[in-house]
């Protein structure tokens, strides 16, 4: 055995989103050979990859068939998360992604499912922020268990920043930790703006692979402030079942496919998409319509990244600060796995295939 066979062997191996073979991408890494033994390392597009098993499997088959049967291959991996950003990086020079989360409506959950993407990320090995830019009905801080709290300051370079809170292994911010819960945000939407615009520019979030943008219901001006001011990777769209959400929805996907914005639209996700009783877990029982979700992102050829179903366990998590994806309920967590497994793919697909990002003139 000799790198350049492994190499060949490898060669056969293709990257199932991106089309092409491992060593023409450039992926694999470190090759050492023992006698029998050989090993490797395929460096990822991004830690969250759900087809870790499916390389793993195809690169130890190339080498025993096309090298040597009795090899005995050990495949590693790492990731360097991919990025296409064209801008000049002066805001948020070390984040990667940033993903908007929307919704055309509220109270489709869309809070809920920005949560646990950004935590099923980053338990699949990703640095991920989480920014709520709900400014009108902040859910971070409760959904975290951070109600009160408030984030520190520190100098850098002489500009004072907000150092975000870390729960969970994430980084947070949220207009809630700035302000007495109890009071309302009465603000107009330019001040509303400046608020976004602050959280992006004087928020220390450092070095990211994925930054969570939890966006406020409907189509406005912080929509339109956020693509004004930060390269936008793409949107997750959020849509429960039923007619008039999907209806919303459609909405969504028109903003952001607006020939002055044209920001990606990563996929769907379907929320509330079947009700499932916790004594009775086989159980799925269509309460808001089936497959309403799923029917949207065919009709706009868009990526459909799963169902979430409607479960007390989310709930009573959410309300108490402990969100599904840090607990006990792995059934329900599986379904948040893999559709945060599915957005990550999608992400790694959009900067293969799209032009770059950078923050867009919209003139409306």
């Amino acid at each position: 055995m000799t790198e350049q066979k492994i190499l060949e062997a490898l060669s056969n191996v293709q990257e199932p989103d991106l089309g092409k073979d491992l060593v023409t991408l450039n992926m694999v890494k470190d090759i050492v050979i023992n006698g029998n033994a050989v090993s490797f390392t395929v460096v990822l597009t991004t830690p969250a990859c759900p087809l870790k098993d499916m390389i793993r499997n195809a690169c130890i088959n190339a080498v025993k068939l096309l090298v040597n049967k009795e090899a005995d291959v050990t495949v590693n991996f790492t990731a360097n998360t991919s990025t296409n950003r064209k801008d000049a990086a002066t805001i948020l020079p070390k984040v990667k992604n940033i993903i908007a989360v929307v919704s055309g409506k509220g109270g489709v959950g869309k809070s809920t499912v920005s949560a646990n993407l950004a935590l099923a990320l980053a338990q699949g090995g990703a640095k991920v922020g989480l920014m709520d830019a709900d400014i009108y009905g902040p859910s971070v801080p409760i959904m975290f268990g951070i109600r009160g709290q408030r984030p520190m300051m520190m100098e850098i370079e002489g500009k004072g920043m907000i150092v975000p809170i870390e729960k969970y292994g994430i980084k947070l911010m949220s207009i809630g930790l700035l302000v007495d819960d109890k009071n309302a945000v009465v603000w107009r939407g330019p001040m509303a703006s400046s608020a976004i615009r602050q959280f992006v520019t004087e928020v220390l979030w450092e070095e990211l692979d994925y930054l969570i943008i939890d966006m406020p219901p409907g189509t406005g001006d912080i929509h339109l402030t956020l693509v004004q001011t930060v390269p936008v990777t793409g949107a997750v769209i959020v849509t429960t079942p039923q007619d008039v959400a999907l209806a919303d929805a459609k909405r969504a996907v028109a903003m952001f496919g607006q020939a002055q914005i044209k920001v990606p639209i990563i996929g769907l996700v379907e929320n509330m998409s079947y009700f499932t009783p916790a004594e009775l877990p086989d159980n799925k029982y269509y309460i808001f319509g089936k497959d309403g979700g799923k029917r949207l992102a065919e009709e706009y050829d868009i990526a459909f990244l799963g169902q979430i179903p409607l479960v007390q366990s989310i709930r009573e998590g959410g309300d108490n600060g402990l969100p599904i994806m840090v607990s006990e309920d792995k059934i329900t967590r599986k379904a948040f796995e893999d559709f945060a497994g599915l957005a990550a793919r999608s992400i790694a697909m959009r900067n293969a295939q799209y032009p770059g990002t950078k923050p867009l003139e919209v003139f409306v």
